[in-house]
């Protein structure tokens, strides 16, 4: 039986900003209170980003709002947060992160059943003209969609 996935937070920007060639799923390590924070929906990857330092993957600039009744078991909420990968998954993409022009994002944060995840991707930055072009695709098919109701809506 498949678990259910509760959204927390979405990174619409970085399939705006990047080419997502291939995305992992990671565990997160997390103290009780910014669990709880996330449980009530208060978490952002808005301005966030993942490097690989010394053979563990971190997830930089994740903001968790302290949670209100935590007290002193709050963390700082931009702590930087260790991602949990297998080791020949970091290997591989260590090797591919030296290569010219990639990177790795966080694309999604959720919970799946009690275990809240992260999925990174790893990217490659889209120039402007990419971008300019990739929203003509959206206006376009947006106004097939539109002219494809209109048609269906007048048609008795």
């Amino acid at each position: 039986m498949k678990e259910s996935r509760k959204l927390i937070a979405n990174n619409k920007k970085a399939y705006h900003d990047y080419f997502i060639e291939e995305s992992y799923e990671c565990g997160i390590v997390l103290s009780g209170t910014e669990v709880k924070s996330l449980r009530m929906g208060k978490g952002s990857i808005k301005e966030s980003y993942v490097r690989i330092r010394n053979g563990e993957v971190v997830i930089i600039g994740m903001h968790i709002s302290p949670y209100e009744k935590g007290n002193i078991f709050n963390r700082d909420p931009l702590r930087e947060r260790k991602l949990l990968m297998h080791k020949r998954e970091i290997r591989k993409l260590s090797a591919k992160l030296k290569e010219q022009g990639w990177t790795l994002v966080p694309l999604q944060v959720y919970f799946q059943g009690s275990l809240v995840k992260v999925e990174i991707g790893l990217a490659k930055g889209k120039k402007l003209y990419d971008k300019r072009e990739t929203i003509a695709k959206k206006d376009a098919a947006r106004e097939m969609e539109r002219a494809a109701r209109d048609r269906e809506k007048h048609s008795w």
